[in-house]
């Protein structure tokens, strides 16, 4: 039998550096194929160096910009195209704007990379996922949402104004597709239980990376005032790669984990009717991908 079917596979977003490199590292590291979807070309050139140099290593890299739903789509197909099971899919990828930037396709990019990339990838993943789960224990195959506490600074969905049209600053953004992650794992959990399968929700910590680089000031001022309490990218993914391979983890599933332990989210990130409504509204903006 060929490793396409041998071997337990992942997919990380946002792989080529951060949380998402270390937690593809560690990945192969235990013996998994696993591929990273990354955006920028540079990053990614020296991240797939980097990865595929490790001993054993079975690693590959696709770019794809996740604001953008066509290339998350192609991405997907792409992934589809390398073998017919998936075992983990890590949604990680995201990012944090210092302006309102609205996406070819008509959606407020912050939401777009955060939320809706996830939402599509997992969605046209799906039989992948269920061919692993059908082939391994209940709970085997998981599917994890990099979140963020920010979520609890976000009191609800704005129905009315998807992309943020009135008042608009990056933080509220951020918060605001930081608990859609949430609600979409809490839905994903519930939709996905009858067939095996696991989504969790994490919170990484601060994390010394690239990651505010692209913040408006207020962002970037609060970010630095976080500095001392901020954590490598190796120690952030560990409850990452703790979600993705260890026993207990999968004897649950919907929940909310910063190091290794169970958090409660926010009174918005529990609403199950918000969750719902948010599965469908975003099942209509990814229509037709």
């Amino acid at each position: 039998m060929s490793d396409a079917t041998t071997k337990k596979l992942a997919i990380v977003t946002g792989a080529s550096a951060g949380i998402g490199k270390a937690a593809a590292r560690a990945l192969i590291e235990r013996g998994w194929r696993v591929i990273g979807i990354g955006r920028d070309p540079g990053r990614c050139a020296d991240a797939e160096a980097t990865l595929r140099a490790l001993p054993d290593s079975d690693f590959t890299m696709i770019r794809a910009d996740l604001s953008s739903l066509s290339e998350t789509a192609r991405a997907a197909d792409k992934i589809a195209q390398m073998g017919p099971f998936v075992d983990v899919l890590l949604n990680n990828a995201g990012g944090v704007f210092s302006r309102r930037i609205i996406t070819p396709e008509g959606h407020e990019a912050t939401f777009a990379s955060n939320h809706l990339a996830a939402f599509l990838l997992t969605r046209k993943l799906m039989p992948q996922l269920k061919a692993a789960a059908a082939r391994s224990r209940p709970g085997a195959v998981r599917i994890v949402a990099v979140s963020s506490t920010g979520h609890a600074q976000c009191a609800g969905v704005q129905w009315d104004d998807l992309t943020l049209a009135h008042g608009f600053t990056g933080g509220a953004a951020y918060c605001h597709a930081k608990l859609a992650n949430i609600l979409f794992a809490r839905e994903l959990a519930r939709r996905m239980a009858d067939d095996g399968i696991v989504s969790h929700a994490m919170h990484p910590g601060v994390v010394a990376s690239n990651f505010a680089s692209h913040c408006d000031a207020p962002m970037q001022a609060y970010m630095e005032s976080l500095r001392d309490r901020s954590v490598t990218p190796e120690a952030a993914a560990d409850t990452l790669i703790w979600l993705a391979c260890a026993h207990e983890p999968g004897e649950t599933t919907g929940g909310y984990y910063h190091e290794r332990q169970w958090l409660m989210p926010s009174p918005a990130a529990q609403d199950d009717s918000a969750a719902h409504r948010l599965w469908e509204l975003s099942e209509t903006l990814v229509a037709g991908y």
